[in-house]
């Protein structure tokens, strides 16, 4: 019978033409949806499962990210699926076309339903993406708005052909699955993914999440479910991931467990109603207990309580932080409801545990069973086992490249765009006459990366990120300029506010630069960056009226800004339609945005959630508001703390702090110049530090712009003895180094420090020049004096 099986499995779905059903070939199909749960399709996984052997069970549950493994690799060990991280892309090559997607995808798929010796079956992969605002890992996708401003827009259903147009554009490149949408309730604005909810409200994050899984993957019990231009959806963090102290990303959410069910698991209900066929576990702990970990809630909760019967998948190496485990050994996570370990690199040794702990009892096979059941019953709801079954580029959309970033989506994220404005102040400048003279200013202007935000492109985003990345999105300014021309008046680009006409209106764009994850927490609701407060400064000084559009992932304390501005827009990261802000600006649309989140009155952050805000939730101006605002307390205690002497910490450099070689700029850190490979490395976090590659006689200069002062503090692990000469230039000091990374190679992480005790004069800059070719891994660089007559060290 196995035998029998075996071969039905491998030629069925390796042609994608038959399914099972009790072990014989099957011509039953359905066009293009795919087949829902019947008696027939259970007794066919089944009969593959009992088909598997148990190192291909364990296989569906790994899941590595492409920079990591071969499809040579697949086709050896057959994982169940696998994901593209926030950095990843085809071959290597983050920024390759569309058809390299497709193509890697066809031959993951071809190395996975390769024929298996024996004839086991050989059950097609599924490849999985953040796909969290739009397909935004691949150049030319449509770019949405991020869920902060669809809170703000407030429009279910525009939310769900958001997911309806996302979907097509994954299809495109031949991906089956998207790790979205994220249905955290933030609750303290500080933490860095603050963007990724839709609202504080758990209401409106439970519609608007319901409304996204809709949009991505069809009506529930409909023709249309999971088929063309449909995508696996997944709802996210399970659960508690907005509400950790201080805003921590990854920390700890302390509380009453119903208390904090009310709030955090209230969007889970309507997303498994939606029918969400995966829900992602959360990296954060539930009064000390790692979610990963936690089988009172991941099963207990989650199943017995919410009633869900899909697949739950861990996020990016998270079962790793479960007490008593590591990335590769944690049989603690499948024993409390995990089904699929996202563990991006270290698989090969997760994957000999997995099989021991199988063998040895420590993992029941029961327990590997239903989890390896979960992952194909995905599989064949989404149409990869069954009659229809395809290579990716056979497959409804595959390779229709114009539906990338076609018009008709971008006209849907223009409409989001317009939609998700809020309008905090108008003393009457808005809307902008016909005729006007306008000035527009500010660096984030004509930055499609900034008005992204994270997640495009790069897992961070950020300003190295030029226009040229982003073919045919609209900036901000493009979009003015074009409205302003459209109603007979004129548009001048002046990044720095200078002008020789004094314009009838001034707009000045500025706001937070991208990033993503805990890279973004802060401790306060601070704004540092005055780049538009001075801006609008100057302008009220000049009498020019100034509209201020502020780029944020979150409300921030911004009193300053609000007083000096005539009128004040919360923007968001509005993505690649900058024309949708001209619409409103301009009254081609109404102001309809109004607030998700409560706006603070005070910098230090501490969380609002509906009590004693600036502005609650709910509110935003029409254009036909123009009651005059007081004057608002401008005192901040925080604004004369003394800068960070951080230079660079958790994946990111600091502000004013640079990374070059060979005279180029390595924009945070990342990238290839003058000899040295800089690309992220997962210290304790992921790509929290950087694995430099030095070239023969490369030399990497870190640089502050302005003053600074301190010693400096490198925290760095050598693998390998240098096998040249290596320098370190500090100030105007060269110091040979050799002889003590040599002694400290190959001994793990360890903190280099530099005093006068061997740099007389310690500069803003300090240098590493190595001789022969080196890698050295680097996760955090400060300065800071230490204690008198402290000595160097490494």
């Amino acid at each position: 019978m196995r035998r029998i099986l075996g071969a039905v499995a491998s030629a069925a779905l390796l042609a994608g033409c038959s399914q099972y059903q009790g072990g014989v070939q099957s011509a039953v199909a359905t066009p293009a949806a795919a087949e829902p749960a019947t008696e027939a399709s259970e007794v066919q996984l089944k009969a593959i499962l009992a088909a598997m052997s148990l190192e291909r069970k364990v296989a569906q549950l790994i899941q590595p990210q492409i920079n990591s493994f071969t499809a040579d690799d697949m086709r050896k060990y057959r994982f169940g699926s696998y994901l593209n991280g926030g950095n990843g892309g085809p071959y290597g090559d983050e920024f390759a076309p569309a058809s390299e997607w497709l193509k890697l995808a066809d031959e993951m798929w071809a190395a996975s339903t390769a024929p298996l010796p024996g004839g086991e079956p050989a059950i097609p992969t599924m490849w999985g993406t953040d796909a969290v605002h739009g397909h935004t890992n691949v150049k030319q996708a449509t770019i949405f708005p991020h869920n902060i401003g669809l809170g703000a827009a407030g429009d279910a259903d525009l939310v769900r052909r958001i997911g309806a147009a996302t979907a097509i554009e994954i299809e495109v490149t031949g991906i089956d699955w998207n790790f979205s949408p994220t249905v955290a309730v933030a609750r303290d604005d500080r933490w860095g993914r603050t963007y990724e909810s839709y609202s504080e409200n758990p209401e409106l994050v439970a519609e608007l999440g319901a409304a996204l899984v809709e949009g991505l993957q069809g009506t529930k019990g409909a023709g249309d479910y999971l088929g063309k231009g449909r995508v696996v959806a997944t709802a996210k963090h399970f659960f508690g991931d907005g509400g950790t102290d201080q805003g921590v990303d990854q920390g700890d959410v302390n509380g009453d467990i119903d208390q904090l069910k009310s709030i955090h698991v209230v969007p889970y209900p309507a997303t498994i109603s939606a029918g969400v066929e995966t829900i992602m576990a959360s990296f954060n702990s539930i009064n000390g207990t790692k979610m990963h970990g936690n089988k009172a809630l991941l099963t207990g909760v989650l199943r017995d309580e919410l009633g869900f019967e899909g697949l739950v998948v861990g996020d990016w190496n998270a079962h790793g932080q479960i007490k008593g485990c590591t990335t590769a050994d944690c049989p603690q996570a499948l024993l409390a409801g995990l089904d699929i370990y996202m563990v991006p690199d270290d698989w090969k040794g997760l994957h000999t545990n997995l099989i021991k702990q199988v063998q040895d009892g420590t993992i029941p096979m029961a327990r590997l069973d239903e989890a390896v059941m979960r992952v194909l019953k995905v599989k064949q709801h989404a149409g990869l086992i069954g009659p229809n079954a395809a290579k990716p580029s056979e497959r409804p959309n595959a390779g229709d490249y114009s539906l990338l970033g076609a018009k008709a989506h971008r006209d849907i994220s223009r409409e989001a765009v317009a939609k998700s404005q809020v309008i905090l102040k108008n003393n009457g400048v808005l809307p902008i006459k016909d005729g006007a003279l306008i000035l527009v200013a500010g660096k984030g202007a004509d930055s499609i990366a900034q008005a992204a935000g994270g997640w495009t492109l790069t897992w961070q985003g950020g300003d190295e990120l030029t226009n040229d990345y982003f073919p045919d999105a609209t900036s901000i300014w493009a979009g003015l300029e074009a409205a302003a021309l459209e109603t007979g008046g004129n548009a001048t680009l002046s990044s720095d506010g200078s002008y020789s006409v004094k314009p009838d209106v001034a707009i000045v764009v500025f706001g937070e630069e991208p990033y993503a994850e805990f890279v973004g927490d802060q401790k306060t609701l601070v704004f540092s960056d005055e780049e538009g407060l001075e801006l609008l400064r100057k302008f009220e000084a000049d009498g020019v009226p100034a509209v201020a559009l502020f780029l944020s992932g979150r409300p921030m304390w911004m009193n300053r800004e609000i007083n000096a501005a005539d009128a004040f827009v919360a923007s968001w990261l509005p993505g690649s339609e900058g024309a949708g802000i001209a619409d409103v600006l301009y009254g081609k649309r109404e102001a309809t945005g109004r607030l998700s989140f409560s706006w603070p009155s005070d910098c230090g952050g501490a969380p609002l959630n509906g009590e004693g805000g600036l502005f609650n939730v709910g509110y935003g101006r029409t254009l036909g508001d123009t009651a005059p605002m007081a004057k608002i307390d401008e005192t901040c205690g925080y604004l004369n703390e003394a800068k960070s002497a951080t230079w660079y910490d958790l994946g990111r450099l600091a502000s004013g702090i640079t990374a070059s070689a060979g005279g180029i700029e390595l924009a945070n850190l990342r990238g290839e110049a003058g000899g040295i490979v800089a690309a992220g490395f997962d210290y304790q976090r992921q790509e929290d530090a950087r694995d430099i590659t030095f070239g023969p006689k490369a030399k990497l200069t870190f640089a502050q712009q302005g003053d600074g002062s301190g010693d400096y503090r490198i925290l760095y692990n050598l693998e390998a003895q240098p096998a040249g000469t290596v320098a370190l230039t500090v100030g105007n000091t060269a110091i040979d180094v050799t002889a003590q990374l040599r002694l400290s190679a190959g001994k793990g992480w360890r903190e280099m420090i530099i005093t006068e005790d061997c740099a007389k004069q310690l500069g803003n800059s300090f240098s590493i020049y190595s001789e022969a070719p080196m890698s050295i891994k680097i996760a955090r660089i400060a300065r800071q004096d230490m204690p008198e007559g402290a000595q160097c060290s490494f």
